[in-house]
């Protein structure tokens, strides 16, 4: 009996390290995400005159490449549950890299259009990521507890590489004497070198035999996604008396009807609705749809709103260095959230800690409301949010995965990524609209004090309503299976 137990602390042991040395190679992976995210942002007015457009028309790099990821990221998770998350995740990273060496060497609209749309192939990382964490963990009975750690340790990756992304690009910028084709090709060297992590430094998942993918359902999912964020899109640019824009939506929202009915039909659906439908899932993902109108929606009215001159009668007046600190700021404090995420789940449990994170994000912009004349208070108000915001952005796809059967880990995973997109491109859309309901008084380029009311406001409820809904999931849900045994 003793030796028995000495050859199960030895696998175990193996298998705890193999997975602390997957998180290694995938934490890298991360970081280059952040990057990603985080490096053209500071280059746009820079990039703007390299491609001879206005300022305005680079809202259709980021229109384009939300708009794919949220198309390819469930049929590349299906696909990574099929044949292997690893294979998968090269594929992405493959693209990924083509199109940021593309980028790099774009000098017109329409290439540069089309390389940063498909560069929206790296949105699938962290739910292949994901997959293949909870897959190392099932072998040990640990995989729920250990892919929430896992996760807040990829998020903190994340977050420190769009803090390095930020930083660095303008520092790249200047050292490389101002030279845009130049600085473009650091982010695409370093997709280049993570292909290489991955390939040598990441085991491969234990796909289920004996699936197919469903082309039809995936056609009629791309149909409905393609239609509503295409309307999104539009109602931004376009504002709200167009007419089609809201036809557009309609036509989307209605086309999850034959969506719905044929996959229910089908033996191996493209997105298992009866999945979807039980009480440890749709409130997961629901609380990624909200959340994500506030952490991919609420960013740029932040910004806006830090540099507004307080001559308007709010607004801080930041410098573009100093709301670079602020952002910086908000983004440390989602690292906090990522790392406290885990430890605080093991305290109580991954449910009230979820519901706690969603309160956060609430009370965070909430608060917004009646503090936001200060510096202080607004500092304030965005590290509330942005622990709460960090802990939820590993965690949400984490709970995914432990609500979803053995097989379905990716695409569960990804539909977290899937409505926080529509959430975002909703959230964009409506508060490029409300920022212009009244009229600033002094500043003709300030946005009105009311809009921005409104947009937190929205954000605020949108993490309240998540919070509530995440009482509806079961208690026990998203534990390790030893711990659910009574």
């Amino acid at each position: 009996m003793t030796s028995e137990n000495t050859v199960a602390q030895r696998r175990a042991a193996t298998a705890i390290g193999a997975t602390a040395a997957l998180i290694g190679w995938l934490a890298l992976v991360e970081l280059t995400s952040g990057i990603l995210q985080g490096y053209y942002v500071p280059l746009i007015s820079d990039i703007v005159k390299h491609l001879g457009i206005h300022d305005a028309d680079y809202n259709w790099f980021e229109a384009a490449q939300l708009l794919l990821s949220a198309l390819v990221v469930p049929v590349l998770a299906k696909l990574g549950d099929m044949f292997g998350h690893k294979r998968i995740l090269l594929v992405a990273t493959v693209l990924t890299a083509l199109s940021s060496w593309a980028l790099a060497f774009s000098h017109d609209f329409t290439t540069y259009l089309i390389a940063f749309a498909l560069q929206g192939f790296y949105v699938v990382w962290l739910p292949l990521e994901i997959a293949l964490i909870f897959d190392r963990g099932r072998r040990t009975n640990t995989a729920a507890s250990r892919t929430r750690r896992a996760a807040g340790l990829l998020v903190v990756a994340l977050e420190f590489g769009a803090i390095v992304g930020a930083i660095g690009a303008g520092l790249l910028f200047d050292a490389l004497g101002q030279n845009v084709t130049t600085t473009l090709m650091v982010p695409a060297a370093a997709v280049t070198l993570v292909f290489f992590a991955i390939l040598f430094g990441v085991p491969e998942s234990e796909p289920v035999r004996g699936r197919t993918l469903d082309g039809v359902g995936f056609v009629l999912l791309t149909l409905a996604l393609l239609l509503i964020t295409s309307g999104l899109t539009f109602l931004r640019i376009d504002g709200v008396g167009t007419w089609w824009v809201w036809a557009l939506i309609v036509l989307g929202v209605l086309a999850f009807i034959p969506f719905g009915r044929w996959e229910l039909r089908q033996k191996d659906p493209a997105i298992d609705l009866r999945v979807l439908r039980q009480p440890n899932m749709w409130p997961v993902q629901l609380t990624a749809g909200l959340i994500g109108i506030s952490l991919l929606g609420a960013q740029a009215p932040l910004s806006t709103y830090a540099g507004t001159d307080p001559v308007n009668g709010y607004g801080l007046g930041l410098s573009a260095g100093q709301r670079s600190i602020l952002i910086g700021a908000y983004l440390i404090s989602m690292i906090v959230g990522a790392v406290l995420f885990p430890v605080v789940s093991s305290w109580l449990s991954p449910r009230v800690t979820l519901i706690g994170a969603s309160f956060l994000v609430a009370i965070g912009y909430l608060l917004f409301l009646p503090f936001h004349l200060e510096t202080w208070q607004v500092f304030t108000n965005m590290a509330i949010a942005g622990i709460g915001s960090g802990a939820l952005v590993g965690a949400l796809p984490a709970a995914a995965a432990a609500a979803a059967p053995r097989g379905q880990t990716g695409v569960a995973t990804a539909m977290t990524n899937t409505t926080k997109t529509i959430g975002g491109s909703f959230a964009s859309a409506v508060f490029g609209v409300v920022l212009l309901t009244g009229a600033a008084t002094v500043t003709a380029t300030a946005a009105s004090l009311f809009g921005y009311m409104l947009v937190w406001t929205i954000c605020g409820l949108g993490a309240l309503v998540a919070a509530v809904l995440l009482f509806f999931v079961p208690r026990l849900a998203f534990a390790d299976a030893e711990a659910t045994i009574v």
